[in-house]
């Protein structure tokens, strides 16, 4: 497909999701007759889960933006997770309604649960995932990792596929605990302690730490993912909304509203990169006790595009490369995975970035 049909299947996705959002006006004026709800949200402490990192730095600067779209009915709750499983453990256990979260939690859980449950309803996040390799050292090729050492963030996580399969198409043998070169599945930080030591070879991972291994513990970036997803203008889904299906069905115009402000806000954080990084750092620090350097902050900026589209296609492929390294051993029927949020009436909505509160 060429970057112009791609483009534009993009924004049509765009507009459908915008056509969608529909009910949130009329939800925002009835909510207030009605007992309170509560809306429990999940993310992690990641700059790709910005949005969700720019709207609680907004609520505490009494600035609220998911929470004044939603309506004064609704008390939203933001729950922080480290890893993907433990998000969509929560949404199945209903202890949150939906989650930011990489593609492959999401599959692994549809999956578990025979296509119940689990549904992407938008996307959040595009790129900022690298393959970096020793400064100093001699891999040039693929080929050069037989024997190597490989870290990735978490066993079975979107990062940790992606290398295997890319090792794989190379003409590797690779198994979950060995093969011609060894994957291994550590937290970033203490990946980046090990690259920093040389007890690592390379490390595929995911932005801030792409850039920390660069800049601070001698690091080169020897392949960008996006470059394994020409075919797709170079974007791949990194970040989700996911949602509990029994949630959607039962307020659906309560998810509608939380889509249109996720949506507006990702047109505002494009429209102003400098204050995006800005308040996705001053939550990052409320959540790690540890801003970014801002030189940092920039260069990891620089891999990550924020957006709503869930990115189907690639979302697709890596169902297929999960099988393909062992992670799904059976048939998936996709066809559940992928949810529009259907509200009950509509209303029009602008295309054009919401002034900031």
């Amino acid at each position: 497909m060429n970057p112009l049909g791609l483009f534009t299947l993009q924004r049509v996705w765009y507009l459908a999701l915008l056509v969608t959002f529909g009910a949130a006006t009329a939800w925002q004026e009835t909510i207030a007759a009605e007992s309170a709800v509560v809306l429990r949200v999940g993310h992690f402490p990641h700059l790709t889960h910005a949005q969700a990192l720019a709207g609680r730095a907004l609520a505490r600067q009494g600035r609220p933006w998911f929470e004044k779209r939603l309506g004064s009915g609704v008390k939203l709750e933001w729950y922080v997770y480290n890893s993907g499983a433990t998000a969509m453990e929560a949404l199945l256990s209903k202890s949150i309604d939906l989650a930011y979260a990489g593609p492959t939690p999401p599959i692994n859980a549809y999956v578990r649960m025979k296509g119940r449950e689990i549904r992407i309803i938008a996307g959040a996040c595009s790129g900022g995932a690298a393959l970096v390799v020793q400064g100093d050292g001699p891999l040039k090729s693929v080929e050069d990792f037989r024997n190597r050492q490989i870290g990735t963030p978490q066993l079975g996580n979107t990062q940790d596929i992606a290398a295997r399969t890319w090792l794989m198409h190379g003409g590797l043998q690779i198994r979950l605990t060995g093969g011609d070169a060894l994957v291994i599945p550590t937290a970033n930080p203490d990946l980046y302690t090990l690259f920093k030591k040389k007890e690592l070879d390379a490390v595929w991972t995911i932005e801030p730490w792409v850039s920390r291994l660069v800049s601070e513990a001698g690091g080169r970036v020897f392949l960008e993912e996006s470059e394994l997803w020409k075919d797709l203008g170079g974007r791949y889904a990194t970040t989700l909304v996911t949602g509990r299906e029994s949630f959607l069905n039962e307020y659906p115009d309560l998810a509608a509203a939380f889509l249109k402000a996720h949506s507006e806000l990702t047109v505002w954080l494009e429209a102003n990169p400098e204050e995006a990084r800005t308040l996705v750092n001053d939550e990052f620090k409320e959540q790690t006790r540890r801003p970014l350097p801002e030189a940092l902050l920039r260069e990891s900026w620089k891999r990550i595009h924020l957006t709503t589209d869930p990115l189907q296609k690639s979302v697709e492929r890596i169902v297929e490369d999960m099988r393909r390294t062992g992670f799904i051993r059976t048939e998936v029927d996709l066809g559940k995975l992928f949810h529009r949020v259907a509200p009950s009436s509509t209303t029009a909505v602008s295309t054009t970035p919401t002034p900031m509160p």
